[in-house]
């Protein structure tokens, strides 16, 4: 994770938060999840603002719960208007297992479903397109849809802020010990050469 967290530092604020919002919007319209946890992208994005320069804490935190809640509501509408086809595809079929989890989780508890599964990897993906496909209201499953993008984002942007900020910090203290025992070895070093120096020289 450092790798990513070392190429997103290079690219400029703007585009920062275009990156971590875009992955976290995909999981959920695109289905990228599957790929790459939405979550990621969050800690990532914490992680960066945790520096402190071109990334602040607050509208990273804004950007990753406006996009979580617009890339489910995104899948909402596609599973509203195009479910039973989407259902039929071979990507559909590939994940059948999941997908009748996650029907069963909506079928049982509604759109309770929709705020829970904003925390569980597997159904973030499909519960949003599998709320559209069974005709949940929309302001129903946008309430819901908003309080656990909220929680969610809010939380794990936090998460990836303080571990950036441990991090950063202990890369510091183990900077400081790095140079105080190569100090002390090229001290050592200069101590034997001019003893055996004088040795020689009597």
């Amino acid at each position: 994770m450092h790798s990513i967290i070392d190429w997103l530092r290079g690219l400029s604020g703007p585009l920062v938060y275009a990156v971590v919002g875009g992955l976290v919007f995909a999981e959920d319209a695109l289905f990228v999840g599957f790929v790459l946890p939405g979550e990621t992208a969050a800690v990532v994005g914490g992680a960066i603002a945790s520096g402190g320069r071109d990334v602040s804490l607050l509208p990273m935190i804004a950007v990753v719960v406006v996009a979580a809640i617009a890339g489910d509501s995104v899948g909402y509408a596609v599973g509203h208007r195009a479910g039973p086809r989407l259902l039929a595809t071979r990507m559909a079929r590939r994940h059948s297992v999941r997908i009748e989890r996650a029907q069963d989780v909506i079928r049982r508890r509604g759109p309770y479903a929709v705020f829970l599964g904003r925390f569980v990897a597997v159904l973030r993906a499909l519960v949003p397109t599998l709320s559209g496909v069974a005709k949940m209201p929309y302001r129903r499953f946008l309430l819901f849809n908003a309080l656990g993008g909220v929680l969610w984002g809010a939380g794990f942007v936090l998460l990836g802020w303080g571990a950036g900020a441990a991090y950063d910090r202990i890369a510091r203290q183990v900077g400081e010990v790095a140079a105080g025992v190569v100090a002390a070895v090229a001290v050592a070093a200069v101590a034997v050469w001019a003893w055996r120096r004088h040795r020689r020289d009597e």
